[in-house]
């Protein structure tokens, strides 16, 4: 799934994409959000599993996002970018960042310049993607 300036786009074996002006809903489910003193015993939990030497590495969360245009709903699966799971505001602040590509009051274009210029070699953590969200809103 790429949320490209024209709109979302499905990638992978069945490929599908949407104009912005044509969606009428993106929505995205399954999402894992902890608290900051959960996610923080969590990474405590495995930095002692991989101390013992009994860590062993899971596969990202896998989300689901739904899109509405008006041809009807499709439904495709995406993996998490967090390490953990996301905070509280992270998620509220995406949702709001969705909602005004539908709107049409800004594009992910953003984001792209954003990548482009930045191509950061990890994971950020969630306040730095907090503050990166908080950037994109106020631009876009």
């Amino acid at each position: 799934m790429v949320l490209n300036t024209s709109g979302p786009c499905v990638t992978g074996p069945h490929e599908r994409d949407w104009a912005w002006s044509d969606v009428e809903g993106l929505e995205v489910t399954e999402v894992p959000v902890r608290s900051t003193l959960q996610r923080w015993a969590t990474h405590a939990a495995s930095f002692a599993a991989a101390a013992l030497d009994a860590w062993v590495p899971s596969s990202p969360t896998e989300m689901t996002v739904s899109i509405t245009a008006p041809a009807g709903t499709v439904l495709t699966p995406v993996h998490s970018s967090a390490a953990v799971a996301y905070s509280g505001r992270e998620v509220d602040l995406s949702r709001q960042l969705i909602s005004r590509f539908i709107r049409g009051t800004a594009t992910p274009t953003v984001m792209t310049e954003w990548w482009e210029q930045k191509r950061p070699t990890r994971i950020l953590r969630s306040r730095e993607r907090e503050a990166l969200l908080e950037l994109w809103l106020a631009s876009a």
